[in-house]
């Protein structure tokens, strides 16, 4: 059925059909196939990531959610690894582990807090791409959320983590460090923006738990939670033949 579909599609376009031609034509088709509709997709794929969303952030948001899961565990930044370094050549692995264990506590404390930022986002997404979205295989939906929404959940997810930062005492760990580091003789001053890192590792452990959910409710049917979800990726499935 996909197959007939995209040759469908191809010989539209080929014949110069307008766009609301080709629309009428395909959803004709489909009509006749029990297919669902472009606001039934669209509703679908938004309760799927809103699913995703809430399961995801539920496990991450708790105790170790990030620090105990090696798929989004949060390292020391890439440029502060020489202070990693020199702290340990000292002897101070305790303080390393404080301040590794501080950052993900930021991550888990904020990604409880942000779940209306990221339901809110879901909720902009357009019909017009819900089709191709649909049946695009795993981890489209959570593409194409990641592609369209990461600048504008950069922005509001920015603030939620430097306050938990120092809610957790991240940033005072991290000056602490920065300073230890910096009475070492000929080292070169490290400059780490603390926030937008965490920001990053958390936004991509979100959208990684989010992709881990809509394959498994696109792999799993018993995983569908609503009637319109088990419509929409049952049409899924059915064009996979």
């Amino acid at each position: 059925m996909r197959k007939i579909y995209i040759i469908l599609l191809s010989s539209l376009l080929l014949f110069g059909c307008t766009t609301q031609q080709i629309q009428d034509t395909i959803s004709s088709i489909l009509g006749q196939n029990d297919a669902v509709t472009e606001n039934e997709a669209a509703g679908g794929l938004q309760e799927a990531l809103g699913q995703g969303l809430k399961v995801g952030m539920g496990l991450l948001s708790q105790q170790d959610g990030f620090l105990g899961n090696d798929l989004v565990r949060i390292p020391w930044p890439e440029q502060a690894k020489p202070v990693l370094d020199v702290m340990q050549k000292l002897g101070m692995q305790k303080q390393v582990d404080n301040v590794t264990t501080s950052l993900n506590r930021a991550a888990e404390k904020a990604s409880g807090v942000a779940i209306e930022v990221f339901l809110n986002a879901v909720k902009q997404m357009t019909i017009q791409d819900a089709m191709n979205i649909l049946l695009g295989g795993d981890g489209t939906a959570t593409a194409y959320l990641k592609k369209t929404t990461t600048p504008l959940l950069t922005e509001k997810f920015r603030p939620i983590i430097s306050a938990s930062l120092d809610q957790v005492n991240a940033t005072k760990l991290w000056g602490e460090a920065m300073t230890i580091y910096n009475k070492v003789p000929l080292v070169k001053p490290v400059n780490a923006d603390l926030t937008g890192f965490v920001t990053e590792k958390a936004l991509d452990g979100i959208f990684k738990m989010v992709e881990k959910e809509e394959n498994k409710i696109r792999a799993n049917p018993l995983a569908r939670a609503s009637e319109l979800m088990k419509k929409v990726f049952g049409f899924a499935d059915k064009q996979k033949s």
